[in-house]
């Protein structure tokens, strides 16, 4: 997970952002180019999850860095640079939504193939159906908040900075939304 992967306890990264993003407001094409390449893989992955359309999904991940590019000379180095990445990305699948209704598949996210038996395959796929219809009735904040933390990868303090919740606030909502999804697997299936 993405705090995971970070160092603890070194504020070099944070400090190499926020010089970065400093950069960037100045025009930058290299600092732009780095900012970009940390994080369209991300935003791109939460807005196809949310759309389920590559080429709308593409389409809405150059919409968020046009935008933040216009907006990056106002942007204030106040909590994340990805937080405020994210609000953009939220509003762009908002607008997007508000012009359609698209039907989202959650079976198109492929499943790792790990090699096992056909039976074990079929026993897998149907728990795969079965969690995608129970993330489907989650309501759109519970979905949002699995898209944010398993999808864009982002750490717990920037998905609380992109709901307006604390850290502790955002890491104790995900951690009851997938138990509570667990719990209802293994009751169904156990």
């Amino acid at each position: 997970m993405a705090e995971d992967r970070r160092v603890a306890g070194a504020p070099d990264a944070d400090e190499d952002e926020e010089a970065t993003v400093i950069a960037a407001q100045g025009r930058d094409p290299v600092a732009l180019t780095r900012l970009y390449e940390r994080y369209v893989r991300p935003v791109y992955r939460y807005l196809f999850s949310q759309i389920g359309d590559t080429a709308a999904a593409e389409d809405l991940t150059s919409q968020t860095f046009l935008s933040a590019l216009e907006a990056l000379p106002r942007y204030r180095h106040r909590g994340r640079f990805a937080a405020w990445l994210f609000v953009i990305a939220r509003r762009k699948a908002l607008d997007y939504f508000r012009r359609r209704r698209p039907q989202v598949d959650l079976d198109t996210l492929p499943l790792r193939a790990d090699g096992a038996d056909p039976a074990s395959q079929v026993i897998q796929s149907q728990h795969w159906q079965d969690l995608s219809q129970r993330i489907a009735a989650l309501s759109d904040e519970e979905q949002d908040l699995l898209r944010l933390r398993y999808v864009a990868d982002l750490s717990f303090a920037e998905i609380g900075a992109i709901l307006g919740k604390s850290e502790q606030a955002a890491k104790k909502s995900l951690y009851r939304l997938v138990s509570r999804l667990q719990n209802q697997m293994e009751n169904d299936h156990g």
